[in-house]
């Protein structure tokens, strides 16, 4: 069933804004699990359809080659979800409360639900990503009224984490960074890979958001693997896999579902990112506001924060003695 393409360079880690997702999920929990993110059964791709043909497809349907690689900057904006309501518990309590009592005491269990619902409501936090060529990246999200903040070099990173009462600037761990150093830099994986030393290989056909997709395997030049799904229609990459993440002493698997594609300076860039991650019930999702291209980053932006401690103001200077007043003229 799988066809491959193999090619020899540098490796490259897929989809730049994944890591990033990542990175939130330490921060965030989202709303239930959909059946869009459950993997369905996998079947065999339709007879004719080949590997190259859909890596083809799919590289024009997000811009083409040669438009991502005259992009050198991307700036991102937009709001995450820091939390969600349970859409049951005022239907809930209603059928608890309501059945065979009074109408004020049911009155009063719903006037309850209502205020727990609206405590529970989704909060959105704000961030903002900054990447440049090579492998430059500054994540900024705004929560509590601090600001975390995360950076890459290029070759070291460092994260700021107030959020946890954390004021100092701490580096990456070896696994961030190993992590961070191995993803794409602002291309999407599939976009010549070819010359990036990778191998693709085409598993089968699976649902997606209700449509089919090619299920691809991407294995980078260092050995690492990742699924990736296009669309049967679109040849639009909807669904990718991410970094597993340990949860109750396992490692789970993560999948990001890719949605509302828009064109942005000539690539089609996913304006949502739903994160679900193997054995949790809880997604969390990422809305794109704003995304400019080439914008012009300094360098400084993406090198170790500087924590400006708050300094203790000087002692207000005495205040300097009155001027005595001007005697009174003379009477004559």
């Amino acid at each position: 069933m799988s066809q491959s393409h193999t090619y020899k360079t540098s490796n490259q880690r897929a989809l730049p804004m994944r890591s990033t997702a990542l990175f939130l999920m330490s921060l965030l929990a989202g709303a239930s699990l959909t059946p869009a993110l459950a993997a369905g059964a996998l079947r065999a791709p339709p007879p004719g359809v080949s590997l190259s043909q859909i890596v083809d497809k799919h590289v024009a349907a997000r811009g083409g080659v040669k438009a991502w690689h005259a992009v050198q900057t991307l700036a991102v904006s937009g709001k995450l979800d820091a939390g969600t309501g349970d859409s049951v518990t005022r239907s809930i309590t209603m059928a608890q409360q309501g059945a065979g009592v009074s109408a004020r005491r049911a009155e009063r269990a719903a006037a309850e639900a209502t205020a727990k619902e609206a405590a529970q409501q989704q909060v959105q936090l704000p961030f903002r990503l900054e990447m440049k060529r090579p492998l430059k990246s500054r994540l900024e999200i705004d929560f509590a009224g601090k600001t975390a903040v995360q950076v890459y070099d290029g070759q070291q990173g460092w994260k700021l984490r107030p959020y946890l009462n954390r004021d100092d600037v701490e580096p990456f761990t070896a696994e961030e960074a190993k992590s961070e150093a191995a993803k794409a830099d602002l291309e999407p994986p599939l976009v010549d890979y070819g010359a990036k030393g990778s191998q693709v290989a085409l598993e089968g056909v699976e649902p997606v958001d209700g449509h089919d997709a090619y299920k691809l395997k991407l294995t980078l030049r260092n050995g690492d693997a990742q699924h990736i799904w296009i669309d049967s229609k679109s040849f639009l990459d909807v669904k990718v896999e991410g970094l597993p993440r340990r949860m109750d002493g396992k490692m789970r698997a993560v999948w990001i579902n890719q949605r509302d594609f828009r064109s942005v300076h000539g690539v089609m860039v996913p304006y949502l990112y739903e994160t679900a991650n193997e054995g949790n019930p809880r997604t969390h999702k990422m809305v794109v506001e704003a995304v400019e291209v080439n914008r012009t980053l300094d360098d400084a932006r993406f090198a170790k924060p500087q924590v400006l401690a708050a300094a203790t103001p000087p002692p207000a200077a005495p205040a300097a003695p009155a001027a005595p007043a001007a005697p009174a003229p003379a009477k004559k």
